[in-house]
């Protein structure tokens, strides 16, 4: 049976894709004089992994992969096939979310670090084994350092700009 959405998923989605948006527009602004330096993080990852592991009641798949896709299209990725890699890695996080949930923060970073790491060698295989164009190695950790650094920075704006607060023990999904 099919069941209706709720409040709290319909207004959390609608506030992640406002979100995760205003990343991709910023991130497409052209803040540069056209000299490429170092490769700034991917901080629509860090928040679609922030929001998984805060509230993963209010983040249906459909609405990260409508993400990453809008994302793919503009930055000219292979459509679709980040998606379905950051879709399985943050599928992964809310499987082990009520394990994580009483785990001190230095903790989940660790742990979102390393599943954000293998995100990005998964992709990097896939792109070297279906003969796509890889960026340079040096560019990708710079990126993924990056990424990874960036993370607590993400939890904290989501917190405080956008009200993102981890589910307690009798708000369980």
């Amino acid at each position: 049976m099919i069941q209706i959405p709720t409040r709290s998923l319909v207004l959390g989605s609608l506030v992640f894709l406002g979100a995760a948006w205003a990343l991709l527009f910023i991130r497409l602004l052209p803040l540069s004089e056209g000299i490429m330096g170092w490769p700034g993080p991917d901080l629509g990852l860090a928040l679609i992994l922030a929001w998984v592991l805060r509230r993963p009641d209010q983040l249906a798949a459909a609405v990260i992969v409508l993400a990453v896709l809008v994302e793919d299209l503009l930055l000219m990725r292979p459509l679709g096939l980040w998606a379905a890699v950051v879709l399985i890695g943050s599928e992964a996080a809310r499987l082990r979310e009520p394990r994580w949930r009483d785990q001190p923060f230095m903790v989940e970073w660790l742990r979102v670090g390393i599943l954000i790491g293998g995100m990005m060698l998964g992709y990097r295989l896939m792109q070297i084994l279906f003969l796509l164009p890889v960026a340079a190695l040096g560019q990708v950790i710079l990126q993924y350092l990056a990424t990874v650094m960036a993370y607590p920075l993400v939890v904290f704006a989501a917190r405080w700009l956008l009200g993102l607060r981890r589910n307690g023990h009798g708000e369980t999904t």
